[in-house]
């Protein structure tokens, strides 16, 4: 049995139901599991000094497309709205293999990691044709080494731009080859039980790379395996005009018709939804991941998370694609998110803790999970640490809760524990040498930006 004691914690935000903050606490986890919060000193194998740390639950990410870490800050795209940008990447994308998997899933996830997020859902949804394969295994290796929980999407294409979709014909599948590599992949690695590290999502692309064939087939397979459903949907104005001309309806309602709605489905971005479709979604808990940074890039739009929030609509962060972003720091998103609607919204926009919040328990709702999103006796021992002595947090400490969003948090954290285990200390990667990792990483990325 091991045992991992976070002692004496100066302030420990809990994001509990009672919303507490608790002041000179110590937090024992064992075998992955939180037993104990409060002042009486525990027996445990290790201890964490943490008197002058802020102590926060995990981050949970509800969206990411972990590939696109290699095709950031890329000159030829960096003006672009989202269609282009797609055609324009599809062309390097084409090209992926389960090597620049690997290398990118662990730059991703580290980075994640690196700043306070513990549970990371990717949408990974390029499969090109002769390097299929073993590319969901090497997500999976990859959240392994690091010591990370991941849910991965088994994602899908199969209208390619000779039958109206975007992408190239060589990175689309045949709805059989789909589903069946679909049931293969949730069988070998989808665990329900509480507290597990691997889960699997079924996750077409979107509604201008699918079929209604494959939207349909999808939700079928996923209900019947017990798994949940994710796309793309409502993030710009161009895929609204797709939809209405192509299927003569509004995205959600398209949805609808396909039986994708409902408290086991969350829609990417969610933008442009109408206040009629917000009442729907709260009245159905179909959810939504605002992905703030990776909608002012590429100039989509603003979701409409004050309201959102108001009607009971669940909403998650997530950072979206590394070539989107363009990063995988769920921290930044998180004050991004607060200032973007302080600017839209004004007195309704969502406190910094609101937004705390939208990251952990709200996050672990769209993910269909109890036993993450907060510190509480009984649920996963994942969370963060950040040290007060640093200079960027002098005259913040008087609002802990609200201070990731109010003032934010530029810098790495302290540690990040998943699961009872240190998988960052003192800022650094424990599982792997970040160095020779990032060197590695490069070296593959530019192999792979090179070919044609």
């Amino acid at each position: 049995m091991s045992k991992l004691l976070i002692k004496n914690a100066k302030t420990m935000v809990t994001c509990d139901d009672q919303d507490r903050v608790l002041e000179n606490v110590n937090l024992l986890i064992e075998n992955g599991v939180i037993t104990y919060i409060g002042p009486d000193h525990q027996t445990a194998d290790e201890e964490i000094d943490a008197s002058h740390h802020l102590v926060y639950p995990g981050l949970v990410n509800t969206h990411h497309h972990l590939y696109q870490t290699f095709t950031r800050n890329l000159p030829d795209v960096q003006n672009m709205e989202l269609f282009d940008w797609l055609v324009y990447l599809y062309e390097l994308w084409k090209n992926l293999d389960d090597e620049v998997i690997y290398y990118s899933t662990m730059t991703g996830l580290g980075e994640l990691l690196k700043t306070g997020c513990t549970t990371a859902f990717d949408h990974h949804y390029v499969f090109p044709q002769g390097s299929e394969s073993g590319i969901m295994e090497a997500q999976f290796a990859s959240a392994d080494q690091l010591g990370m929980r991941l849910h991965a999407a088994r994602g899908s294409m199969d209208l390619s731009k000779k039958d109206g979709g975007l992408p190239p014909d060589s990175v689309v599948q045949d709805i059989d080859t789909i589903l069946k590599d679909s049931e293969r992949l949730v069988k070998k690695f989808h665990d329900p039980a509480e507290f597990s590290m691997h889960q699997v999502v079924l996750a077409p692309c979107s509604p201008f790379s699918v079929t209604t064939d494959l939207m349909k087939e999808t939700a079928k397979l996923a209900r019947h395996l017990e798994v949940r459903l994710h796309t793309h949907l409502a993030e710009t104005m161009d895929e609204e005009v797709y939809v209405k001309e192509h299927y003569n309806m509004r995205p959600l309602e398209f949805m609808e018709t396909l039986g994708w709605t409902g408290s086991d489905v969350w829609y990417a971005h969610g933008i442009f939804f109408n206040d009629d479709e917000l009442k729907f979604l709260a009245k159905t808990q179909t959810g939504v991941a605002h992905c703030p940074c990776s909608n002012m890039k590429l100039s989509s739009g603003i979701c409409k998370v004050p309201r959102m929030l108001e009607l009971g609509v669940p909403v998650g962060l997530g950072v979206d694609g590394s070539a989107s972003n363009d990063g995988s720091n769920l921290l930044e998103d998180l004050r991004v998110s607060y200032l973007l609607h302080r600017l839209n919204s004004s007195t309704k926009a969502p406190t910094g803790y609101d937004i705390l919040k939208m990251a952990t328990r709200g996050s672990a709702t769209l993910l269909g999970r109890k036993d993450i999103g907060s510190l509480e006796v009984g649920k996963a021992g994942d969370l963060f640490m950040i040290d007060t002595r640093n200079l960027a947090l002098v005259g913040t400490l008087q609002d802990p809760k609200s201070l990731l969003g109010t003032v934010g948090w530029k810098n790495s954290v302290a540690n990040t524990v998943v699961a009872g285990k240190v998988v960052v200390r003192d800022g650094q990667l424990v599982n792997v040498d970040e160095r020779e990792m990032a060197e590695k990483a490069n070296a593959v990325d530019f192999q792979f930006l090179a070919r044609k």
